[in-house]
Order: C-alpha cells, then sequence, then structure tokens
C-alpha cells in the first residue's frame, strides 16, 4: 500500500466574530481551492454558546471531512495560514476569534508532536467533551470511532450532558 495515498480527515470550524458564516465559507473555499486538500462532505452550521465565558459572541461551528496527502505537519501549517489570511490574530486562548480551524481526526492516527512554536495534538484533545463539534461530525460520519480512546460516535453523544445538548441548534 503505498504512503502517498490520500489520508481521509475531519476538520472543524468555527468563528465568533464579524459575519459568522462567511468566515467559514471562506476558509472552506481556501482549502477545497488548493491542490493539496478535498472537501468531500460538510455539516449543517450549529450555533452554540462561547466557552469558557458564555457572555462572549455565540460561536457558528461545521465540521468537514476532507482528503489530503498532506502529511499532519504541512496539514496544520497550511491550516494557520488559513487563519492568518482571514484574519485571526494572536489572542488569549478561548478568545473571541474570526476563524478557528482544529484538526479532530488524521487519518484515526493519534499524533502528538511541536510545530513550530506551536503543539499539535490529534485527535483534539476535548473533542469528545464537545457538542459543538461531535454534533456535526456525527451528522456526517454515524460510524465515526475517536482515533485515541477507541469509542464510537454514538457512545461519545451519550457522554454528553443534557443541558450541553440542549444549548446547541442547526442554523
Amino acid at each position: 500500500m503505498s504512503e502517498n495515498r490520500a489520508k481521509k480527515v475531519f476538520l472543524s470550524l468555527g468563528s465568533n466574530i464579524g459575519n459568522r458564516k462567511k468566515n467559514l465559507e471562506n476558509a472552506k473555499y481556501l482549502l477545497n481551492n488548493l491542490l493539496e486538500f478535498e472537501i468531500l462532505k460538510t455539516s449543517n452550521y450549529y450555533k452554540s454558546d462561547a466557552w469558557p465565558k458564555k457572555s462572549d459572541p455565540f460561536f457558528l461551528n461545521i465540521v468537514i471531512e476532507g482528503s489530503t496527502k498532506l502529511d499532519p505537519i504541512n496539514l496544520f501549517k497550511l491550516i494557520k495560514n488559513i487563519e492568518k489570511t482571514l484574519g485571526r490574530k494572536k489572542s488569549a486562548r478561548n478568545a473571541p476569534r474570526k476563524i478557528d480551524i482544529d484538526i479532530l481526526d488524521y487519518d484515526q492516527k493519534a499524533i502528538t508532536t511541536k510545530v513550530d512554536e506551536n503543539k499539535l495534538i490529534i485527535p483534539h484533545p476535548r473533542l469528545h467533551k464537545r457538542n459543538f463539534v461531535l454534533l456535526p461530525l456525527f451528522e456526517i460520519s454515524k460510524k465515526w470511532i475517536h482515533p485515541k480512546i477507541k469509542k464510537r460516535i454514538t457512545k461519545l453523544l451519550i457522554n454528553i450532558n443534557q443541558d450541553n445538548l440542549r444549548s446547541i441548534k442547526i442554523v
């Protein structure tokens, strides 16, 4: 089997500053118009409260399934470049932002490495606790299995608190 085969990846995209929908669509456009990445599926838009400060502006989130021949480090660099191109600024952790793109899953592998001044952790360490990731991910991949803890997405959703599930809506 060739190591140069396209890898299946899942990305989470979120925005809570400016025209959120346009920010997400611009990120999708930039991702899909690169030779190195192809969007295969996109979830609906999900509206959720900001976390941890609910007083911050609400988020719009989507999850996309894509295909890439990029290795995880180069995919991460590409994503950081797209965030910068779309106006994301360095800010405090969990501060409001125009665009946030996280790699949820890269070819069902668990990866931790340093990339420049950033730490790349795949799958995202809090993925299994986040309604705004699990619900759109379930929408596009009902049989997805967490690469590290080896649980089906349906099991992860069952563990989300009911109030947390009620706080998110498809828009």
